[in-house]
């Protein structure tokens, strides 16, 4: 993945580059178009590719929202007598279990 990153950086700064050499030069709209259509482009497939690697979506808020509605069913067992750290070790087991081989 970082070598993708790395990739998409490269074309990001080739594209810009490119953008203002052009304009300068011969100020050729054609090319310039053309180079922003592709470094959009680099743009667009590095957002999908690190969101279908990850496995997250575009914004954290849904992460946060679940992770504070576990924390408020977690308070209310440790709140009926349930022992708390034994709970957090059963959690923290899930999540590794969930994370898969690469977590």
């Amino acid at each position: 993945m970082k070598t993708f990153r790395i990739a998409c950086a490269v074309v990001f700064v080739a594209g810009i580059v490119t953008m203002i050499v052009t304009s300068i030069v011969s100020n050729n709209m054609g090319v310039m178009v053309t180079t922003g259509v592709l470094t959009a482009i680099a743009a667009v497939v590095l957002l999908a590719v690190t969101a279908a690697t990850e496995g997250k979506p575009f914004g954290g808020i849904t992460d946060d929202i679940a992770a504070e509605r576990l924390e408020r069913r977690i308070e209310a067992l440790v709140a009926t007598g349930v022992n708390e750290t034994e709970l957090r070790g059963i959690v923290r087991e899930s999540i590794k279990l969930g994370r898969g081989p690469r977590g």
